[in-house]
Formats: structure tokens, sequence, C-alpha cells
């Protein structure tokens, strides 16, 4: 039986499910789930690091100076939260290697937070010779000093949205519509939005998981940074962000859950109030382009088309991609969430 056909009888005894539960479920299921089955990176959509090295490069180059102003600890969690089929990762310690050296290398112990079983054995092989460790959850990471990068993980993150009905608020829903057809709709319940959200427009969209994040952060023992990189808005909350991609063209959410991806735009501005609330230091929200170039993209561009001037104009293109404003350079934030009394992290 299909995901969706189990969704379907899933709704048909117990009723309208919240959004959020359905991206869950149609992202981790288990047996069918996108993530857990059959994540599509570069078929379905394609992030920052499979564009251009680059990317991952000058992120190794932030670890190194962020691990030196943190004291360069002989020992600290280098921690990735959702690192896809392992590239940026990859670049990153190539980069980090060489300019941390052998000290570096001994003090970081990688380890990386997945959900997905078939990522998971993707990971392990790509980066076997740092040795991996696993975790379930940035909880059940160690207690010690720790520098955390995500990159496309918070928009992966179940959204609940409540729409305006009138006078009052609902949430929204997946139900079933004409000849039990996945269909969104309104709870028959009048809800509150959350409280913090802009109240003016139609509808409003949360991510409930932001809120565990700085949860899971906030009591870490110092020091720590936690680099995030994403789309989004840095202003208002988002409205009606859901979106799916297969084979890179937009679809419905409803038609194909398990064999789409699902993903929605982060609310930076309540990711950053979230973690002063926290007692955490925020850098950013920054235009990743901004960020980029903070880090030296345009120095490291040059050298890298000096190093294979027959592809320079596909290098420069690919880079061109992640930092003009035009493209990813502006819709796509990184923002810095850190323990107290640590200087300004770098590119920010």
């Amino acid at each position: 039986m299909s995901l969706k056909q189990r969704l379907i009888d899933l709704i048909r005894v117990e009723g309208p499910l919240p959004l959020s539960t359905f991206m869950q479920i149609a992202l981790h299921d288990s047996s069918e789930g996108y993530y857990a089955t059959r994540p599509g990176i570069t078929r379905d959509f394609i992030t920052a690091p499979e564009i251009s090295p680059l990317f991952g490069e000058l992120i190794g180059l932030w670890i190194v100076h962020e691990w030196r102003a943190m004291g360069a600890p002989s020992l600290f969690q280098l921690i990735e939260i959702g690192p896809g089929r392992a590239v940026m990762m990859q670049d990153a310690l190539r980069v980090a290697a060489r300019v941390g050296g052998d000290e570096f290398l001994r003090a970081a112990k990688l380890g990386l937070i997945e959900a997905s079983p078939a990522l998971r054995a993707v990971q392990s092989d790509a980066l076997h010779a740092y040795t991996p460790q696993f975790f379930d959850t940035l909880s059940a990471v160690p207690d010690q000093p720790m520098l955390l990068v995500a990159n496309e993980y918070l928009d992966c993150l179940p959204v609940r949205q409540f729409h305006r009905d009138g006078e009052i608020w609902r949430e929204c829903v997946i139900g079933l519509g004409a000849n039990d057809a996945l269909a969104f709709g309104l709870a028959a319940d009048e809800a509150r939005a959350p409280p913090g959200t802009a109240m003016t427009g139609a509808c409003v969209e949360i991510q409930p998981a932001l809120d565990l994040v700085i949860a899971d952060l906030a009591p870490r023992k110092a020091p720590f940074r936690a680099l995030f990189l994403d789309y989004g808005s840095d202003e208002a909350a988002p409205a009606d962000t859901l979106r799916a991609y297969c084979k890179g063209a937009q679809v419905s959410p409803l038609d194909a859950p398990g064999e789409t991806d699902l993903t929605a735009d982060v609310d930076f501005a309540r990711l950053a109030r979230l973690a002063v609330q926290a007692g955490l230091d925020v850098a950013g929200p920054l235009p990743q382009g901004l960020f980029l170039l903070g880090l030296g993209a345009q120095a490291r561009l040059q050298q890298m088309i000096k190093a294979n001037p027959e592809n320079a104009d596909l290098i420069f293109a690919a880079a061109q991609r992640l930092i003009d404003p035009a493209d990813m350079g502006a819709r796509f934030k990184a923002i810095c969430l850190s323990s107290v009394n640590l200087a300004e992290p770098a590119g920010f």
C-alpha cells in the first residue's frame, strides 16, 4: 500500500491531519518517507555545496577561524545537521585540515545528525576517513565545546499554518475531498496563532521545531556556535510558503507524498527572537552573498579560476549563483547563534 493510500485511510478513520503531521509522515515515514527512503538531492533539488565547492571550502575556513576564536580547545564537537550527501563537509574538512593542521584534526570530533537511513549510508562512506559519529538529535551530542553547521536543514522542519476565517483563526489541515482525494482544509475548531507572530495578514506559518532547536542549544556548556544557512525572511513571519519539488519542478504537496521534497521558508526573525530570549548571542541574519564575500569568496574564486583556467566560465557562473542577490545571494540567509562572551563570528 502506498504512503498516499495509508494517509487517506488514516484520515478516514482519525479525521483531518494538521499540516505539520502530514509533513512529518511524508518526509520521515520509516518505510516510504521521502528522506527516509528516496532523498532526491540533485534530482529534485540542488543545494549550495552541490553547486560549487567554493561554498564548503569557505565553511571550512569559518570552522577553523571559530575554533581558534574559542581558544582552540583540544577537544570539540564538529556537528553538521542534515549533511545531505556530505559534499559540504568533505569540502570543509579538506580546507580545514590544510589550514588548521594536525592540531585541528586531533581536536575535531565529527558528528552528524541525520534522520535518513539512506543518507547516513552515503555520509558514512563519504566521510569514513574522519570516523563520524551519528546522533539522532542535538541533545544527544556530548556537552563539550561545539561548532555546528546546518545548510538547508531548517526549511525541512514541519510547519503549522493558521488562516484567518473572518474574525477568527483556524489551523490548516489535510482532509479528504472529492473521490477521497487528499485536500487542504481548515480545522473546525477555532485556533489561536502562537504569540509573537504578525496577525495582520490572511495566513501565518510557524515552525514549532525552531523552539526545540533553541531548547537544545541554550543549556549547552560554553563555548559553542551554531551556523545556519537557509532561505526565508528576516522581517515578517512567513505566510503560505509550503512547496513541493519533484525532478526540479514545483508540484502540489498532496500529489505524491513520500515521493517529493517538501519545504517552507524559515522565519529568521522568530529564530533570532527565540535565541535572544534564551540568552544566546545572535549574529545576523545576513544575506548569504554578503556572508560568503565576508569570508573571502572573491579571493578564493580567483584562486579557483587561476588553477583551472579552462573551466573559468563554469567556475564563475557557479559561484555567482551563490552570491548574486538576483539568485541565491539575497534570498538565502546566514545566522549564527552562540554562547555568550565570544567575539563576533567571521563573515558577520
